[in-house]
């Protein structure tokens, strides 16, 4: 044999041993009917339930995947063979690592890494890696001889927006380099074990199983998806024991390339196991082998510009600027203009800049005045949504809201390193000009922060503005609409998936409006969003047209010929796993739960959000279920054909707070019905089908004297 299949052998071998006696010791510990599951997610341990369909819920059932495990280890010269045996090594890691979490709940609680990575985590991570915010994942592991070149790695991915997972003394390493890391800067330390790294397999396996719809149990389909669609590598840093290498064989066999800074001559495997020496290449030569092409964004501020600082928090004590509603006037509008109102890349601050001992607070007029032959009114609102995400992307600067209730805070740090409010307006402008080319031919940005001017420009200007739009899109509604759109941005992952968005249902990611999509056919004509002509009539009710099934079954491959609109139980649309909502039926009631992708609890189903979700996404058709934007659930057309929201029967408090007043609203113009929220069961009154029926029958709920769903 090669010195290479030596060494995998010899690290599955030992794998296989050290899991044979830790499951051995689990069962004589604690029995065999012990439950064994990683937290949060509904897959099982993820990387056995994908390869062999076993769902593994008891320690009991660990003897027979150890005996599986053990039969991949063949020991013959084929590197496929061997290959196999690096996947019997990923099975070993994650039945150690499963073992870890028997008897506590985080076994990660007193160390850097986070260990298992839940399912709600990776369904979150849909729409910036289909709209490539990140284009690709990277396993980094082991221990750099040479930490500060490593840590320039990490840090080269992280402003590349790619999502590195960290595995073995390199976190300490990345740490001690000043790398900020955490899940909300997508740099995840997962664990000092070599183990750990199963929990970056599982974020790639089970995104097959999510978002691909790939059938536990069918090993080479599994396989081909995460080779295919799953644009992940793994870097390793420092020498290699057998247990690494091993490791190594089992990501490869996946379809990730590893590439590795020790010189293996003749043992690399073009294409698979390379060696790279040059750090300062590791980078570029892990992206071209997974076909990664990164668009730089080069925005002249003196901190760093990536999707990755998106998530960045910053606490009041590390704040030396903050722009609130709560405490002064502030607002961000984007204005469309005539040419002649336009200079191009024209800055302007006026008012004081944010110089001054911390904490700074000022008032904030953000005015970002666009003009453009293709320009259209309805894009103001599309682009003026990004702001919140390019203000994100400035390391050190952190901002939610939008309109007039905003909130912006300024890192201490970043004051240092020379950020201010000019820099803010260079990435806005740099940003419209690269992410709206086709539309804006000129644009300056004006910052405001006297106080008089804001409140002046507030009253004056932006408030006029938001009123006409939002007339514009109360008067927008399904029937007044003769174009819908089909948008596909997610068949990247969940290729049969297709969501219709018309005025009145938004994409179910949530971040794809009508609007949206009708701006993004304007930027890119033959990108993932395309017309469809209402036309073709056949079922008003529940939303059937002949001319949106024929877009689904073309943009589906023919995987799906037919979709309403407005209907649960018939022809619902196609989920494809990123979805911020599930509605599913509740038959005690005869009504529907909404539950949203952040509750960890249990419904009334008996089910959690995950394993409704198991069943809902990868771009099949559910009848019963469906996913959806948080939106929708206010909308005179959510699921209008079995009676609309008057189903509503149960949904977590946090949702039915956020959507209450809306909600109401809808309930008081269709049903007449005052304070429906009030009636809509939640986890703080019951999570029991039984209880919830008497709480609805004491509350008088509508639903009650419907029609039955089935």
């Amino acid at each position: 044999m090669s010195v290479l299949t030596d060494l995998i052998y010899a690290g599955s071998d030992a794998v296989a041993g050290l899991t044979e006696g830790l499951v051995s010791d689990a069962i004589n510990q604690y029995g065999a009917e012990k439950t064994i599951a990683f937290p949060d997610t509904a897959y099982f341990l993820p990387t056995i339930y994908a390869a062999t369909g076993v769902k593994v819920k008891t320690l009991g059932d660990l003897p027979a995947c150890v005996d599986v495990l053990k039969s991949l280890i063949s020991k013959k010269e084929d590197l496929g063979e061997a290959l196999n045996a690096g996947l019997a090594t990923a099975v070993g890691a994650e039945i150690i690592e499963a073992l870890k979490y028997v008897g506590k709940e985080d076994p990660y609680a007193d160390e850097a890494g986070i260990g298992f990575v839940p399912d709600p985590v990776i369904r979150s991570l849909g729409v910036p890696l289909v709209t490539g915010d990140i284009p690709g994942v990277a396993v980094v592991l082991g221990k750099a001889e040479d930490a500060s070149a490593a840590a320039d790695v990490v840090k080269d991915y992280q402003s590349k927006g790619i999502l590195t997972f960290l595995v073995g003394d390199i976190i300490d390493q990345i740490a001690d380099a000043g790398v900020k890391m955490g899940l909300e800067f997508r740099v995840v330390p997962l664990g000092h074990d070599v183990t750990a790294v199963t929990h970056a397999v599982t974020v790639a396996i089970r995104a097959a199983l999510i978002f691909g719809n790939i059938t536990p149990g069918d090993l080479p389909g599994l396989l081909a998806y995460t080779k295919e669609r799953v644009l992940a590598f793994v870097n390793t840093f420092g020498a290699l024991n057998e247990i690494a290498v091993s490791a190594g064989a089992g990501a490869i066999a996946l379809g990730f390339p590893v590439i590795v800074d020790i010189d293996l001559a003749e043992n690399q495997v073009p294409g698979a196991l390379e060696s790279v020496l040059d750090h300062k290449e590791t980078v570029k030569h892990s992206l071209n082998l997974r076909g990664i092409r990164i668009k730089i964004k080069e925005i002249p501020i003196p901190v760093a510009f990536a999707a990755a600082f998106e998530g960045e928090i910053i606490r009041k004590n590390d704040m030396h600027a903050e722009f609130s509603s709560q405490k002064n006037p502030a607002f961000e509008l984007v204005a469309m203009r005539q040419e002649n109102e336009v200079e191009d890349h024209k800055l302007t601050l006026v008012g004081p800049d944010i110089d001054g001992e911390a904490p700074v607070g000022l008032p904030l007029g953000v005015v970002v005045e666009i003009y453009g032959a293709k320009m259209q009114a309805d894009f103001e609102p599309v682009i003026e949504r990004k702001l919140h995400h390019w203000l994100n992307y400035i390391e050190g600067v952190m901002h939610t809201g939008q309109r007039n209730l905003i909130h912006i805070r300024i890192h201490k740090d970043a004051y240092e390193k020379g950020l201010r409010l000019k820099d803010l307006a260079e990435a806005l402008y740099c940003m419209v000009m690269d992410e709206f080319d086709s539309v804006v031919d000129k644009c300056q940005v004006t910052l405001y922060t006297e106080k008089d001017t804001v409140a002046q420009l507030l009253d004056t200007v932006a408030m006029p503005r938001y009123d006409a739009r939002d007339e514009r899109l109360n008067s927008m509604n399904d029937e007044s609409c003769d174009t819908f759109y089909s948008c596909i941005l997610c068949q990247s992952f969940a290729p049969s998936h297709v969501c219709i968005i018309t005025p009145e249902r938004l994409g179910l990611c949530g971040a794809v409006s009508w609007l949206d999509a009708k701006a993004t056919k304007e930027l890119t004509p033959l990108g993932p969003c395309q017309p469809v002509p209402k036309e073709g009539c056949l079922d008003e009710v529940k939303g059937v047209y002949t001319e949106v099934n024929k877009a689904v079954e073309a943009a589906s491959q023919g995987m799906v010929q037919n979709v309403t609109l407005y209907s649960l139980m018939q022809d619902p649309m196609t989920s494809c796993g990123c979805f911020e909502c599930i509605c599913g039926i509740e038959p005690f009631s005869n009504g529907v739960i909404i539950v949203n992708r952040e509750y960890k609890g249990m419904t009334p189903l008996g089910m959690s959000f995950g394993e409704l979700a198991s069943m809902t996404g990868g771009g099949v058709q559910t009848p019963g279920f469906m996913g959806h934007g948080r939106h929708f659930i206010s909308s005179k057309k959510f699921i209008s054909a079995e009676g609309g929201v008057e189903r509503i029967v149960w949904m977590p408090k946090e949702l039915k707070d956020a959507v209450g007043d809306k909600l109401n609203a809808t309930a008081k113009e269709l049903y007449g019905i005052d304070n429906f929220i009030d009636m809509i069961g939640d986890e703080t009154i019951t999570e029991d089908p039984e209880a919830l029926l008497n709480f609805l029958t004491e509350k008088g709920h509508p639903v009650l004297g419907l029609a039955p769903l089935m």
